[in-house]
This record gives C-alpha cells, structure tokens and sequence, in this order.
C-alpha cells in the first residue's frame, strides 16, 4: 500500500496523543483545581492538532493546509461546533462549558464577544477531557463537521 493512500482512516485523538506521562500522574482533584482558562489554552493546542491530523488525507499542498485548519480554528467555526455538540454533552461536560465561558476575561480584537466566549468554551471542553478522558474527547471530536473543501 502506497505511504499516502487514502484508504478512508481516521486519526484519532489516542493515535495523535504526546506522551501525557505529566498529566497520568495528575489526580481528579489536581485537574480539577487547574484553572478553566488553563484548561482553554491546552484545549486550543489539542483541538488544532486534531484539526491539522484531520486535514492530512488526501495529501494537499501546505497551502491548502493551512487554509482548511484556519478555517476551522477561528472563533466563529468553534463556536458553531460547540453548538452542534452541546445536545451530546453530559451535565458534567455542560457544566466544564460553562466554567469555559464564564472564565473568559480578555477581549478578541476581531470575534463578536460571544461567539468568543463559546469558542473558548469549547476549547476548554476539550482541554479537560484531553486531561480526564480522552476517549470521550475523540468521541466528541468525531461529531465535529469539518469543512472538506476550502473556502
């Protein structure tokens, strides 16, 4: 089989996962006294990797990389994916976003307040499941609706 065969499998989040050796020495209650706006900026980096790993079949130019990946990073598409995911959360999963919203202080200089605020509630969402319970976390991810064709 060719290195670059598009045979329709999908990375998950476990396949793309660093070594988290850091955080499996972490307990329930040390997450859960890490700030929501912490769990927002570890969430930002898992969901654009798991945005990027999505991205890599078939094989594009990194132009066009880039501009899928940036398309689905910005505010307002993350807001929209946590609205399409909301009816599959959890009380406690509910409860994470709205600490996510809530925590949110700084200002974007481009997005509307509240589609910031939902954008980094979804990241925060995905920050503590990535630390908690990452195959709930690619669960979650999968029900994202990713852009295939650019913009």
């Amino acid at each position: 089989m060719s290195p670059i065969a598009d045979d329709g499998l999908k990375l998950s989040l476990t396949d793309i996962s660093l070594n988290r050796e850091h955080t499996a020495r972490a307990t329930p209650a040390e997450i859960e006294r890490i700030s929501p706006a912490a769990w927002a900026y570890l969430g930002d980096a898992v969901y654009e990797l798991y945005i990027r790993s999505s991205y890599l079949m078939p094989p594009r130019r990194l132009q066009a990389y880039h501009e899928l990946v940036v398309g689905q990073v910005r505010a307002e598409t993350q807001a929209r994916h946590l609205r399409s995911i909301s009816p599959y959360l959890n009380s406690t999963e509910l409860a994470i976003v709205k600490r996510g919203r809530n925590a949110v202080s700084g200002r974007s200089k481009r997005a509307d307040p509240e589609i910031y605020q939902q954008a980094s509630s979804l990241e925060t969402l995905v920050g503590y499941l990535y630390l908690t319970d990452p195959e709930r976390l690619t669960e979650i991810m999968a029900l994202l609706e990713l852009e295939t064709e650019i913009i």
